[in-house]
């Protein structure tokens, strides 16, 4: 692999700066790196490989030279200068919901189908982090047996929502637990010691009553699985964790999986741990995920109420595979 220029797009946010960590630890070859954010962030620095490295603002000319732009500034920004890093020769992989669901981009997590980034035009898209953990988990389920409905439930980290969030968080249990007042500015209602259905946190309900995230799992599944056919529904829940989304995920299949079966296929497929042995109380929890790379999967078993369905507590780090690392993933694809 030929040593690339880098830019990263929103370097000084929580996923840019996995970003920068991801890059180090994986030894991707970086010839330069060019962290970019907005004017706010004039002046700052950051470190890669014992460098300092200034931020330099982002705008339209920012992608001269660049190989590969890892984009994750939000939607918004995405919209504005993808285009002009392409423009520049640049490709971009983005970790916004701008260009998920458009048909001419590629929406890839490298362990389900890799090979879609031959398909780009230039900007490649990162899937929604909930929806990544899970399709790891599903497609070597649907190689074996063929997925007919998928039915989950997330317990959503509050980190997914950006520094901001995770501070109130913080600032909110510390004032719970003192007895005093407090605010809520990130989320519509208290986050701390709390469950919230609402992801995101504004003008998040479609006129069917699902959520925008709900509905980001449903489609982008189907189009990273490269079946339409495959039905998904979904409850989206945001809850008092800092790192590390949960899921509980109920699969229907056209041919019958043993929980026995399931473990052996999972157990065997990339980027996947399972830890699934109740009597030693071992499956995944959020707080052992965070952190790390893979995904975990446990509590497999066998649906009472359904002949060909299996349940399963699915968890990985948003972070990281559910962002970060996945994006550099499909970079070492390029």
């Amino acid at each position: 692999m030929s040593a690339k220029t880098i830019a990263i797009a929103g370097a000084t946010g929580l996923v840019g700066n996995h970003m920068l960590h991801v890059l180090e630890q994986r030894g991707f070859p970086v010839k330069s790196l060019k962290p970019l954010a907005s004017e706010r962030s004039r002046g700052r620095t950051v470190t890669f490989k014992g460098e300092t490295i200034p931020i330099e603002v982002l705008d339209e000319n920012s992608f001269k030279g660049v190989d590969i732009a890892l984009f994750s500034a939000g939607g918004g920004t995405s919209k504005k200068y993808a285009q002009c890093a392409v423009d520049a020769g640049c490709v971009v992989v983005d970790n916004s919901s701008a260009w998920r669901m458009d048909p001419a981009v590629p929406l890839v997590v490298p362990e389900v189908n890799g090979d879609a980034v031959k398909q780009h035009n230039g900007i490649i898209a990162n899937p929604n982090c909930s929806t990544i953990q899970m399709v790891v988990v599903l497609k070597p389920l649907h190689d074996a047996a063929t997925i007919r409905r998928v039915v989950v439930s997330t317990y959503q980290a509050v980190s997914g929502a950006g520094v901001k969030a995770l501070d109130e968080l913080n600032e909110q249990s510390k004032a719970i637990l003192e007895g005093r007042e407090f605010e809520c500015k990130e989320f519509p209602h208290q986050i701390a010691f709390n469950c919230i259905p609402q992801i995101p946190q504004s003008n998040a309900f479609d006129a069917n009553g699902y959520t925008t995230e709900e509905l980001k799992m449903v489609n982008e599944t189907k189009k990273i699985m490269g079946d339409e056919s495959i039905r998904v529904t979904a409850t989206t829940v945001r809850v008092a964790v800092h790192t590390g989304h949960s899921e509980s995920v109920n699969v229907e299949t056209t041919k019958k999986l043993t929980a026995a079966q399931a473990r052996e296929i999972l157990a065997a497929a990339p980027g996947i741990v399972v830890e699934d042995d109740p009597d030693t109380e071992l499956y995944p929890l959020a707080s052992r995920a965070a952190g790390k790379s893979d995904t975990f999967v446990g509590r497999i078993r066998e649906d009472l109420s359904h002949d060909s369905a299996l349940d399963m507590w699915v968890v990985s780090d948003n972070l990281l595979k559910g962002a970060a690392y996945n994006a550099v993933q499909i970079a070492e694809l390029l």
